[in-house]
């Protein structure tokens, strides 16, 4: 009978920052597929988990994949961590998920840290509806693509980035999405956790007065008013009898319908008045 895969969660930052049922699934799977072996070992360490290690990161999926299903059709149970946070988001793990199913192996998620959703709710922004674009391509023109995408999206866009890339990706997003409202959050759950709120072109001023910038970062972009923008052009282009309808559905009077519809097609309160005689 094939092993079982566990997805497990691991700490962004403080180490107290994991499930009980996280510390004793380590406890009990016969390996440890980790990203940064040295990395996980201070983690089971901490807790005083001994388990074997094997090594599986970006590099060596292809490889170590292979690996690891053999061992899960053996009848080992494997679990799978990255350096903090949940396997799979920005970090190995999904390329493994998928050969597993293939295999018809049994895939168990352990549900823990998850660095995109404690930046999300910290924010201040809309957590309604977001998008999470993980990291932006290196290819200029990839690079510029996907900023084209993102300035059409009309909810809260959440992306990550390294500390030596971050000034620049502030200023990319500048030029191609504009000085929209956004918040950066750094170093979540560890000593200097910090949340700056402010629009793009005064966080770049604020980054370029530090000599070192440090730390790991999440940049939540503010693109929730671009619905009501979209909405209020939608609207504005509809004829007038149409934008009369949609309006006398909202509740208001007739003069504040024929004031609005003016308004929004630039002509005077008495040519719109005209139409509806």
């Amino acid at each position: 009978m094939p092993g079982k895969l566990y997805l497990v969660a691991t700490p962004i930052g403080n180490l107290e920052d994991i499930t009980f049922r996280a510390i004793r699934v380590l406890k009990e799977v016969d390996v440890i597929a980790a990203e940064d072996t040295r990395h996980t070992l201070k983690l089971l360490n901490y807790y005083e988990i001994s388990k074997p290690l094997i090594s599986y990161h970006r590099h060596n999926e292809d490889v170590k994949s292979d690996v690891l299903i053999n061992k899960l059709l053996a009848g080992e149970n494997i679990a799978i961590v990255t350096d903090a946070g949940t396997p799979g988001i920005s970090d190995p793990g999904e390329e493994i998920v998928k050969v597993a199913i293939q295999n018809k192996i049994e895939i168990v998620p352990i549900p823990g840290a998850c660095a995109l959703i404690n930046a999300l709710i910290s924010s201040g922004l809309n957590t309604k509806e977001f998008a999470f674009y993980g990291f932006l391509p290196l290819n200029k023109k990839n690079r510029k693509d996907r900023l084209e995408r993102i300035k059409k999206e009309d909810k809260t866009i959440i992306l990550y980035e390294a500390p030596h890339k971050l000034l620049k990706t502030l200023e990319d997003i500048l030029e191609d999405v504009g000085d929209i409202n956004c918040v950066i959050a750094k170093e979540l759950t560890k000593m200097h956790e910090e949340f700056i709120r402010d629009n793009i072109s005064n966080i770049i001023m604020n980054l370029k007065d530090m000599d070192i910038i440090k730390g790991e970062y999440i940049i939540l972009l503010d693109l929730n008013n671009n619905k009501v923008l979209k909405e209020k052009e939608r609207i504005e282009n509809k004829t007038p009898q149409e934008q009369y309808k949609y309006y006398e559905a909202q509740g208001m009077e007739k003069k504040d319908i024929i004031k609005q519809i003016a308004k929004n097609k630039n002509v005077s309160k008495n040519e719109i008045y005209q139409l509806f005689i």
